[in-house]
């Protein structure tokens, strides 16, 4: 069952194709950073515009960041990705996807965005 956005602008975070994708399916649930953060919540994530891999640029779907720690080699099946030095896990859960995706101006780290009027989470 759809449900409106109540939020005007959340958190987000913007990921490079295929990685975006690879959350918005529920195959990836940990994003690895090289970089920690103490934010717990929603994020929307966002797939950059290049690689040029549909839907780029654009907002595709909400995930919960609950916990970050060390990356450890047991977490690179489920980050897509083999353990790299100064990695941190970025562990999400509650996958909610965004219809309809909608075009976002991405930036370097967590940032605000506004989400438009209409959108709706399933």
């Amino acid at each position: 069952m759809a449900k409106r956005i109540e939020k005007k602008t959340m958190k987000a975070l913007s990921l490079k194709q295929p990685w975006a994708n690879l959350v918005a399916e529920g195959k990836k649930t940990i994003e690895t950073r090289k970089w920690s953060t103490r934010y717990r919540g929603d994020l929307v994530i966002c797939s950059s515009r290049k690689p040029e891999i549909e839907p780029y640029g654009c907002a595709i779907c909400i995930v919960e960041l609950y916990d970050v720690g060390p990356m450890k080699k047991e977490h690179e099946k489920a980050a897509c990705i083999e353990v790299y030095k100064g990695a941190h896990s970025w562990f999400l859960r509650n996958l909610r996807k965004i219809d309809p995706v909608f075009p976002i101006h991405g930036q370097l780290g967590i940032y605000d965005l506004e989400i438009p009027e209409g959108v709706l989470v399933r």
